[in-house]
């Protein structure tokens, strides 16, 4: 796929305008900056986790997988519950979408315990 390509892809399905202007690059280096927030403890909420795994799913449909084989690594370690989906992002096979962060704390996990996708603690 061009860059061209790229770009009218992430414009037809409406990602912001500084990864659309950015293209290619831009989707990699932000896929890597969400993979250290997440390691750091992601500061977001369950809305901005989703959109930031649309960042994942839509690398995957573009094909640049083989660009973030690290990064999707060091996601893969810190996710936990792999049963639990926490979004439908795309692609063949979206291991992304399974699990959350063993470290969720804040806002994303009052977010997760209120969609139900981690219970209550007793």
């Amino acid at each position: 796929m061009t860059e061209e390509e790229i770009i009218v892809y992430l414009e037809d399905n409406g990602f912001p305008p500084h990864i659309i202007t950015a293209g290619s690059e831009g989707l990699v280096e932000r896929w890597v900056e969400f993979v250290g927030e997440v390691e750091r403890g992601y500061p977001y909420g369950l809305t901005e986790y989703r959109h930031d795994l649309d960042l994942r799913g839509a690398i995957e449909l573009l094909g640049l997988a083989d660009r973030i084989i690290e990064a999707d690594e060091r996601f893969a370690a810190m996710l936990d519950h792999r049963e639990v989906r926490v979004w439908e992002s795309g692609g063949e096979n979206p291991w992304w979408d399974f699990g959350y962060p063993r470290n969720a704390r804040g806002y994303l996990l009052r977010r997760m315990r209120e969609a139900g996708l981690i219970e209550e603690e007793a």
